[in-house]
């Protein structure tokens, strides 16, 4: 959604950077950006930002779990984004057939078994259970299932998951309750499993986990408000091990309703899986979607000790408020830009070493030029930069969007291809930046960032890039 209100964390000043650099060519690739070392050897004066080398601060992604429209197995999820599938449909949860818009990214076919008793998985609402299993999956996938959480120190593990909506399935039934049959109607469980601090502390309690444990709630940039957050906790000797990301559940009829009212989602009935298409000339609003994604962080030096799989290096990232409008951002790119910058002094890289950017990107008609805006005001030079939209496939997941997409941005360092921004047809000049359109591309990645902005004038950007030790 159109993005950007309250200042959660503390965000540095940004330094000077880099001016500019050529590219440096690679083999017979197309150019790349430049590595630290060669910028260094180019510009012998320049002061490079400082990249953190205490293995107690380094934090690593030691694991990753989901639940999308494409299922909840990482790697079938960037298959079908690789492939350019779409997981948009028409709503068949409910009726949406009076809605001017009918379609959505529904989850279908999910299934926790093994990962929640059948008891408690009747009355959680989805917000909950996508979380639990992304949750137990991400440990599953860093090498810390059932069998081997003992290896945790467990007042030293944390969770910090955040919804942008929370349990709005259980509070919509209820307040259904309420008005048709009065309050005794409403279940005990209301209160508990309607608060977005829910999925994180139910899934601290089945694991154990005593460390820090709360939910963020930052619209759309939640995910990696969490991520800064959780990356503090481990920075500061607080924790060894995160469980971090976002959460959302919002196909009901009532949050569909609501955003139809601010006039914010697109209404191309007749072809959902082309509605969806940031920076195309003929994008008309975004796509309600649904699901969870979450990473395991760790200390280096925690991961090293458990001879953990270390799948990307987590740099840095910033947060900060446009302080201008409840829904619109601001068309400058003024604050995102600003945030950017503070996430590469964060990460200690040069805007130079980007090479790849995961955008927000939702399909609106103001949001997705406002961030290529403030994208140009950081990139000068925009030779060997990929920038692609995961929303263009799996639609705008709300507080989860940024943990999925951080997932895709991992995805591609590790295999080295980038997944096609699809559905466009007729590109905005004013974009510039290589959208990977409609066909995956191969590309090493030196240093990415994912971006995501939320109503309200909430900011994030985080950097991501291959461990080196």
């Amino acid at each position: 959604m159109e993005a950007q209100a309250i200042l959660l964390l503390p965000v540095p000043s940004a330094p000077t950077i880099f001016k500019s650099s050529s590219p440096i060519i690679m083999k017979s690739q197309a150019p790349i950006r430049a590595t630290r070392r060669q910028l260094l050897a180019s510009h012998p004066s320049a002061i490079a930002p400082k990249q953190e080398k205490d293995a107690k601060k380094r934090i690593v992604v030691t694991g990753m779990g989901l639940v999308s429209v494409f299922g909840s197995d990482v790697g079938m999820f960037y298959d079908s984004l690789l492939a350019g599938e779409s997981g948009i449909s028409l709503i068949d949860k409910f009726d949406a057939s009076s809605f001017p818009t009918r379609f959505g990214g529904q989850i279908r076919g999910f299934n926790s078994k093994g990962y929640i008793d059948a008891k408690s998985d009747n009355r959680l609402d989805d917000c909950q259970r996508y979380c639990i299993v992304a949750g137990k999956k991400a440990l599953e996938d860093a090498g810390l299932g059932n069998q081997e959480l003992s290896k945790v120190e467990k007042d030293r593990a944390g969770v910090v998951v955040g919804s942008a909506l929370g349990g709005v399935t259980i509070f919509s039934d209820n307040v259904d309750s309420l008005m048709e049959r009065g309050y005794k109607k409403i279940t005990p469980f209301f209160i508990p499993y309607c608060i977005s601090n829910m999925g994180p502390a139910l899934l601290a309690k089945d694991l154990g986990f005593m460390g820090p444990n709360y939910s963020i709630s930052a619209a759309c940039a939640t995910s990696n408000f969490c991520f800064c957050a959780a990356a503090n906790h481990i920075r500061e000797g607080k924790a060894d091990l995160m469980i971090a990301g976002g959460v959302d559940a919002p196909i009901i009829p009532v949050e569909l309703g609501g955003f139809v009212a601010c006039r914010a989602l697109s209404q191309r009935n007749d072809d959902p899986q082309t509605a969806c298409r940031p920076w195309d000339k003929d994008r008309d609003g975004f796509v309600l979607s649904e699901g969870a994604g979450v990473l395991v962080m760790e200390s280096l030096e925690h991961a090293m000790k458990r001879d953990a799989p270390i799948l990307a290096e987590y740099l840095g990232g910033a947060v900060n408020c446009d302080a201008y409008n409840i829904t619109n951002p601001r068309f400058d790119g003024l604050c995102v830009s600003s945030c950017i910058r503070s996430c590469l002094v964060d990460a200690g890289v040069s805007a130079e070493e980007v090479n790849y950017i995961n955008a927000h990107a939702t399909s609106t008609v103001v949001g997705d030029l406002a961030e290529v805006n403030a994208l140009k005001k950081v990139f000068k030079s925009k030779e060997g930069i990929k920038m692609n939209a995961t929303k263009s496939m799996i639609g705008h997941c709300m507080g989860a969007a940024g943990g999925l997409e951080a997932i895709a941005t991992i995805k591609a360092i590790k295999t080295g291809w980038l997944h096609p921004t699809i559905n466009q047809f007729n590109p905005e000049p004013a974009v510039e930046f290589d959208t990977v359109a409609n066909e995956k591309q191969q590309h090493e990645i030196n240093v990415a960032i994912s971006s995501s902005f939320g109503i309200g004038g909430h900011n994030s950007v985080i950097a991501f890039s291959a461990f080196k030790a």
